[in-house]
C-alpha cells in the first residue's frame, strides 16, 4: 500500500511539473534559456532564505553581538552578587538577627530582580530574531511573486511542507540572490541597531 502511495505521489508530482511548462523548458530539464525554472509548483526554504541572505546574516551578527553583551553582563552581575553574598555571610555573626534577616531579604530581592531583567533581555533577543524573519518574509513577497511569474508557476510552497519534490523546483538560491540584490543587508526592512 505504501509503495503504491509513493508511486502515485511521484507520478502526480511529475505530471504537475510537466503540465503548463513550455516544450523548450521541458527539453532542457526544466530550465529556460534565461536559467529560470519552468514549473507550476516551486519550493523554497524560508530558513535558508533568512540565514543565507545578507539581511539574515546581518541580523545574526547583531544578535550574536547582543548575546555576547548579555553574557558579559551576566558574568559581571554574578561576580558582584557572589562578592555581596560573601560579605553578607561574613557579617552574619556580627549583626543582630533582625538586621541580618532584613539584609538577606534585600539581597534575595535584588538577585530575583536582576535575574528577571536578564531573562527579559534574552527573551527580547529571541523575539527579535523571529520578528526579523517575519519582516523579511513579508518584504520579499514581491520578489517571490516575480520569480513565480517568471517561472510560469502558480504556487511557491515551503519546502518543509512538501513530501517529495525535484531539486529543480527549489528556488531558494535564486531567491537569496534576488533578495540580496533588492535589499542588501535590509536596513530598510529592519534598521541597524545602535
Amino acid at each position: 500500500m505504501r509503495r503504491i502511495w509513493f508511486t502515485l505521489t511521484g507520478a502526480l508530482l511529475g505530471a504537475l511539473l510537466c503540465v503548463g511548462a513550455p516544450a523548450s523548458a521541458q527539453q532542457d530539464g526544466g530550465l529556460s534559456n534565461l536559467g529560470v525554472v519552468q514549473s507550476v509548483i516551486l519550493t523554497i526554504s524560508p530558513d535558508a532564505l533568512f540565514n543565507q541572505s545578507a539581511f539574515g546574516q546581518r541580523i545574526a551578527r547583531e544578535i550574536e553581538a547582543e548575546s555576547a553583551q548579555i553574557a558579559s553582563e551576566n558574568r559581571r552581575i554574578e561576580a558582584e552578587l557572589t562578592s555581596e553574598e560573601r560579605e553578607l555571610t561574613e557579617l552574619r555573626d556580627t549583626l543582630a538577627p533582625a538586621e541580618f534577616r532584613a539584609r538577606a531579604d534585600a539581597f534575595d530581592e535584588k538577585v530575583q530582580k536582576l535575574r528577571r531583567e536578564q531573562d527579559e533581555k534574552a527573551r527580547a533577543l529571541g523575539q527579535r530574531t523571529e520578528e526579523a524573519r517575519r519582516a523579511l518574509l513579508s518584504a520579499v513577497q514581491p520578489v517571490l511573486l516575480q520569480i513565480m511569474v517568471d517561472s510560469g508557476a502558480v504556487a511557491v510552497l515551503d519546502r518543509r511542507a512538501v513530501l517529495l519534490s525535484a531539486d529543480a523546483v527549489d528556488i531558494t538560491e535564486q531567491a537569496i540572490q534576488r533578495v540580496n540584490e533588492e535589499f542588501g543587508e535590509g536596513t530598510n526592512i529592519v534598521p541597524l541597531r545602535p
